[in-house]
C-alpha cells in the first residue's frame, strides 16, 4: 500500500514537472492565448507569441549553458577534500530501461556519465561505494543495474545498494541509515553539477557531512555557429535547469514553512 502510494505520488509529480516546463507549458500558454485572442485580439496574440519566443530563446545554447551554470556552485572535488571522506554515493540518473538489442536492463546516459566518474574516484582512494536508484514501472532497481555495470564493465566494486528511492529526497532518506550502520558520517556525493546544490542539501538535512564530487559541468561548443544556432539539446539543457530551480525553491519554501510552524 506505501509502495503504491509512493509510486503514485512519483507519477504524479512526473505529470507536474513535464506540464510546468518547456516546451509544454509554452505550447498551453499559446493555445490559451488564441482562446484569448477570441475577445480580446492583442493580449491573446501577444500571449501567444510571447510563449513561442519563449521556446526559441530556451534553444539558444548560450541562455542554456548560463541557467545550467548559474546551479554549478561547486567546484571538481579536490584530492585533500577527497581524502576526509569515508564512502563515496552515487546518485542514480533516471529510470532505468531494457535494451531490446541484449534484452538486459541498461543505464541512462545521465547515470552511466556518473556511476564512471564515481568508479574513477573510488580507484583512485579505495573508498567503498554505495549505488542508490530505485524503479518505477516494473523494472530492476537502478541501483542493482548500476552495481552490475561497475563490476563487469568499469572494474569496480559497489558495497552497498539502495533500491528503493525515487528520486533525490529518497536517495538521500534511504540512504543515510545504510550509511550510519556501517559507521558512515562523512560520504562523497558523486552526481551532476547542476544538480549538486539540491543533492547536497538533502544529505546534510540526514545527519550526514557532504563533500561535493560534482561532475558533467556545462560548456559552450567551440565552433561558432554551434553556439549561437537554436538546439533541441538546448532546450532541454534549459528545461532540466527551470526544472531543478523549481525543485530548489520548493525546498527552500518547505524549509521555510517547517521553521515558521515550529517557532509558532
Amino acid at each position: 500500500m506505501i509502495a503504491a502510494s509512493l509510486s503514485m505520488w512519483f507519477l504524479l509529480k512526473k505529470i507536474l514537472s513535464a506540464v510546468l516546463m518547456p516546451p509544454v507549458l509554452s505550447i498551453l500558454l499559446a493555445f490559451v492565448g488564441l482562446w484569448i485572442a477570441r475577445r480580446h485580439r492583442r493580449a491573446g496574440l501577444l500571449i501567444a507569441v510571447l510563449s513561442l519566443l519563449s521556446v526559441l530563446v530556451l534553444s539558444w545554447p548560450p541562455v542554456s549553458a548560463a541557467l545550467v551554470r548559474s546551479l554549478e556552485r561547486h567546484p571538481p572535488v579536490a584530492l585533500e577534500d577527497l581524502a576526509r571522506a569515508q564512502a563515496i554515493v552515487v546518485l542514480g540518473g533516471g529510470a532505468d530501461a531494457t535494451a531490446p538489442d541484449s534484452g538486459s536492463d541498461v543505464l541512462g546516459r545521465g547515470a552511466r556519465e556518473r556511476l564512471r566518474y564515481a568508479v574513477a574516484l573510488q580507484q583512485q582512494t579505495g573508498l567503498p561505494l554505495l549505488a542508490t536508484g530505485g524503479s518505477f514501472g516494473g523494472t530492476r532497481a537502478e541501483a542493482l543495474v548500476m552495481k552490475d555495470v561497475a563490476e563487469h564493465e568499469l572494474r569496480g566494486r559497489v558495497r552497498w545498494t539502495e533500491v528503493h528511492s525515487l528520486d533525490t529526497q529518497g536517495n538521500a532518506a534511504n540512504s543515510a541509515p545504510v550509511l550510519k550502520a556501517a559507521g558512515i558520517e562523512r560520504v562523497a556525493l558523486v552526481t551532476h553539477g547542476w544538480h549538486m546544490e539540491r543533492a547536497a542539501d538533502l544529505f546534510r538535512r540526514q545527519g550526514l557531512e557532504v563533500i561535493p564530487a560534482p561532475m558533467g559541468f556545462s560548456y559552450l561548443s567551440p565552433h561558432r555557429l554551434q553556439r549561437v544556432l537554436p538546439r533541441a539539446s538546448a532546450l532541454a539543457d534549459s528545461s532540466l535547469a527551470l526544472h531543478e530551480w523549481l525543485g530548489i525553491l520548493a525546498q527552500r519554501g518547505g524549509a521555510w514553512v517547517r521553521r515558521v510552524a515550529g517557532s509558532a
